[in-house]
């Protein structure tokens, strides 16, 4: 199985954190995007302040990006989670609280439910720290009627 594929794909990217210096490691995670092989980073939300959502711990910072990437879905997702762990996530227990959170959330229209990956990201559509920064960027991958359904969560852009 090759790792990559031939031509160009758009990936979204979730970032997250709650522990450190969280606004830092998200902009040094978005920043470090860039530098995965076989990629270009062409857009990143701004960053957000959100509540815990089904986890502990301090508010998290959240933001979104785009990439362009001959990697494949799975090879992409192996490389963010090796930021993960440059960043020292631990994974002690589901949902603890982190430095750095990674997830692949869509790629360019592949839907795919495997045990290690699951396309589009099966939660993103309940998250507003998923939908208010996607909806920045991608306005058009973003339904009003799915931004209405999280209108109760809180988030707050940072400036």
């Amino acid at each position: 199985m090759t790792a990559a594929i031939e031509a160009p794909s758009l990936a979204w990217i979730a970032l997250g954190g709650n522990l450190g210096d969280a606004c830092q490691s998200v902009q040094q995670a978005i920043a470090a995007l860039e530098s995965l092989p076989q990629t270009r980073l062409e857009a990143a939300s701004s960053l957000y302040r959100t509540a815990p959502v089904d986890a502990t711990g301090p508010d998290f910072i959240n933001a979104v990006a785009r990439l362009r990437t001959t990697l494949s879905p799975l090879a992409l997702l192996h490389a963010v989670q090796g930021l993960e762990q440059q960043a020292g996530r631990e994974r002690s227990y589901r949902n603890a609280p982190r430095t750095l959170d990674l997830d692949v959330l869509l790629y360019s229209g592949v839907s795919q439910q495997t045990a290690e990956l699951e396309l589009p990201h099966p939660r993103m559509t309940q998250r507003a720290f998923v939908l208010v920064p996607l909806a920045e960027i991608d306005p058009e991958l973003v339904p009003a009627t799915l931004l209405q359904a999280v209108a109760d969560q809180a988030i707050e852009r940072l400036v």
